[in-house]
């Protein structure tokens, strides 16, 4: 799991001074390599951390990693890192744009968790990716409320940008950075954003087609460092179990 804080004071300055470049593009339109606290807008209201269910009335210093819903049939799929659930799956839930210790969409309880075999059977670091299926409430799904990136596999490493969003520990709100991924190994891709430290992992990395490409884990889960941040290449593994969680061969319709 991704290292305690250890900001510079360069990058809190920039934490602190601006806000206004959280909202930048991962194609290109914004700067990159530079992570900011990140705007409240429907693509950040899609990131969430989790916490314990036991939690759900003093939510506040209490988030551990970062999750988000992406696109699926029956608009209740998240996904964020193996890792994050080693300490059990049980009594989770998800809170959607959360700030300052408020729930702005609600809290959601993740019924089921989907790892892949090679997590299960070996902790493989090339297998750092899960998928949960979150509860409705009155018959909405999550993705209802506040839509869903489509998850992709397959695609080249560093074919675009991407923007990553997530949840600090020390922190009660989301930072953003935008940046291009280099390949790390065959099956691992990294990138250099600042700030990305504990309670980041699970972070979703969304290209400017409004694709998961990737999520904080994988090598050293996510990093030994806040500076540099790992995922899993998504391959037939992570597609597969997408489509366990999701329900493949079933028409997707379009992302929200």
């Amino acid at each position: 799991m991704k290292p305690a804080s250890r900001l510079s004071p360069y990058a809190v300055a920039l934490l602190l001074a601006l806000p206004s470049a959280s909202v930048a593009a991962a194609d290109g339109a914004g700067p990159f390599g530079v992570t900011v606290v990140a705007a409240a807008t429907p693509q950040s209201a899609r990131v969430g951390p989790l916490f314990a269910a036991d939690r759900r009335d003093r939510l506040r210093g209490s988030h551990f990693c970062t999750a988000s819903v992406v696109h699926s049939r029956h608009r209740n799929i998240i996904v964020t890192a193996a890792h994050c659930l080693t300490g059990g799956t049980e009594e989770l839930v998800f809170v959607p744009g959360y700030r300052d210790g408020v729930a702005p969409y609600g809290m959601w309880r993740v019924g089921k968790w989907y790892l892949p075999d090679g997590w299960v059977e070996g902790r493989d670091e090339d297998s750092d990716v899960a998928f949960g299926v979150v509860g409705d409430r009155g018959g909405e799904g999550i993705e209802d409320v506040v839509g869903g990136n489509r998850f992709v596999a397959g695609m080249a490493t560093g074919a675009t940008a991407v923007t990553v969003t997530g949840y600090p520990n020390s922190g009660e709100a989301p930072v953003r950075c935008s940046d291009k991924p280099r390949p790390h190994s065959r099956t691992q891709q990294r990138i250099s954003c600042p700030g990305f430290s504990s309670g980041t992992s699970g972070s979703p990395w969304v290209n400017g087609d409004g694709q998961v490409v990737g999520v904080l884990g994988g090598h050293e889960s996510g990093g030994t460092t806040a500076d540099v941040s790992y995922s899993v290449v998504f391959g037939s593994e992570a597609a597969a179990l997408y489509c366990e969680s999701a329900g493949c061969g079933e028409s997707q319709g379009g992302s929200s």
